[in-house]
C-alpha cells in the first residue's frame, strides 16, 4: 500500500506548483503573446522586444547559478517567498512605460526569481514525499509551468482587449493571488551546504548532460513551430494560434503524466521512453504538415518540455541522497546546463535559420539532439538511478 501524502506535504507541493506557476510559466512564457502587443503599442521596437525576452532568460540563468550561495545565507522560506514576490513585483513594474533598462532590469529579475524557484524549490519539498510518490509529487509541481504556458495562450488574448497595462496588472493579479495561496506551504528546512567545489561522479554529470541536450531538441518547438505553420507553410496566425495552444494544453499535462509513469515502470525507463518519444514528436513537422500532425507535434513538445523535469529530477534523487549537498548541487547543475541549453540552442538555431532560410534542418537539429541525449543515456548511465 502506498503511503498517504501528510498534510504538511500536501501544502509543500502547492507551493511548488504555485512557484513554478509565476516564476516559470507566467514569468517566462506568458511574455511571449505580448511582444505584438508591445511592438504595435509602440512602447518598443521588435528587436528591443526581443531582447526583452532574452533578458529573462540572462536572469533565469543567473538565479539558477546564484540559488544555492543564497541558501547557504538566507531561510529556505524566505528565500522562496522572496522569489515569488519579485517575479509578482516584475509584471506590476511593466504595467506603464517606461525605459528599455527599466523594462530589461525587471524581465532580469523576473528570470532570476525563476531560476531561484528552479533549483531551490522542488528538492526541499520532495524532501517530505515518500519515495514510491515522488514520481506523480514531482509531476505535480511542474504542471505549474504547463498552467503558465496554457494561460498564456487563454488569457492574454481576452485582457488585451482591455489594454497592454490591464494584461500586466492582470498577469500581476494572478501571480499575486497565488504567491498569498501558497505562502504558508513553503518548507522550512534549509537545503544541505554543499562544499565549494564539490564533485559529482560521473554519471551525474552526465545525466546533467542530457537534460541540457533535451533543452536544446526543444527549442525548435518552443520558438520556431508558430512561425513555420503561420508563415513558412503560409497557414496564417490563427492556425499557428491552434499550435500553441496545443503546446499549452499538453504541457499542463505533461508532468504529471510524467511522473506517474515514472512511478509505475522506474524513472530511468520512463526517461528513455520520452527521449525517444522528443526524437519522433520534434522531427514530425518535417516529415508531415498536415494539420492533425501539426497539432499533436506540438502537445507532444508541450508536454515533454515541463514533463521531463520531475523525470530528470526524479532520477537524481535515486542516484544521490535526497536533499543532500550532493543532490543539490546536481539539480543546480542541471538547471544551469538547461539554461545553457535552451539559450545556446536558440542562439544557434537562429543562425542556422538566416543562413538557409528554411526550417527542416531546425527540427532535424532538435532530433538529433535527443538521439543523441538518448545515446549518451544508454553508454554512460547503465544501472544508474
Amino acid at each position: 500500500m502506498r503511503a498517504r501524502l501528510r498534510p504538511a506535504a500536501t501544502r509543500a507541493i502547492f507551493a511548488g506548483l504555485s512557484g513554478t506557476l509565476v516564476g516559470i510559466g507566467l514569468a517566462r512564457f506568458a511574455y511571449s503573446p505580448l511582444i505584438p502587443a508591445v511592438i504595435a503599442a509602440g512602447w518598443f521596437g521588435p528587436s528591443q522586444a526581443v531582447y526583452l525576452g532574452a533578458a529573462n532568460l540572462l536572469g533565469y540563468l543567473a538565479g539558477a547559478l546564484g540559488a544555492r550561495p543564497l541558501a547557504r545565507r538566507l531561510p529556505l522560506r524566505r528565500l522562496l517567498r522572496g522569489a515569488m514576490l519579485a517575479a509578482t513585483l516584475s509584471f506590476f513594474a511593466c504595467a506603464a512605460p517606461a525605459a528599455f533598462a527599466w523594462f530589461f532590469l525587471w524581465r532580469f529579475i523576473a528570470g532570476a526569481a525563476g531560476g531561484v524557484i528552479m533549483v531551490l524549490a522542488a528538492p526541499a519539498v520532495l524532501a517530505l514525499v515518500a519515495p514510491e510518490r515522488r514520481g506523480l509529487s514531482g509531476g505535480i509541481i511542474f504542471t505549474g509551468v504547463g498552467i503558465g504556458i496554457a494561460a498564456s495562450g487563454v488569457l492574454v488574448p481576452p485582457l488585451l482587449l482591455l489594454g497592454l497595462s490591464a494584461t500586466w496588472l492582470g498577469l500581476g493579479g494572478i501571480a499575486a493571488v497565488m504567491t498569498l495561496l501558497s505562502w504558508q506551504g513553503w518548507p522550512t528546512a534549509a537545503p544541505a551546504a554543499a562544499a565549494a567545489g564539490a564533485r559529482l561522479p560521473g554519471a551525474v554529470l552526465a545525466l546533467i548532460a542530457v537534460y541540457g541536450l533535451n533543452a536544446l531538441g526543444l527549442v525548435p518547438h518552443m520558438i520556431f513551430l508558430v512561425d513555420f505553420v503561420a508563415r513558412g507553410l503560409g497557414r496564417g496566425m490563427a492556425a499557428g494560434a491552434a499550435c500553441w495552444v496545443a503546446f499549452g494544453i499538453g504541457a499542463m499535462l505533461g508532468p504529471a503524466a510524467a511522473g506517474a509513469l515514472a512511478d509505475r515502470i522506474g524513472f530511468r525507463a520512463a526517461l528513455r521512453l520520452v527521449l525517444v518519444a522528443e526524437a519522433v514528436t520534434v522531427a514530425a513537422p518535417a516529415l508531415s504538415q498536415t494539420m492533425p500532425v501539426l497539432l499533436a507535434s506540438a502537445a507532444a513538445a508541450g508536454a515533454f518540455t515541463p514533463g521531463v523535469v520531475p523525470l530528470v529530477l526524479g532520477r537524481l534523487q535515486l542516484m544521490l541522497k535526497p536533499g543532500g549537498a550532493a543532490a543539490q548541487a546536481a539539480w543546480s547543475g542541471a538547471t544551469v546546463a538547461w539554461a545553457v541549453g535552451q539559450a545556446g540552442g536558440a542562439q544557434a538555431l537562429s543562425a542556422v535559420f538566416h543562413a538557409t532560410g528554411g526550417y527542416t534542418p531546425l527540427f532535424a537539429i532538435g532530433a538529433a539532439a535527443f538521439v543523441a541525449a538518448l545515446a549518451l543515456d544508454l553508454l554512460t548511465l547503465r544501472g544508474a538511478g
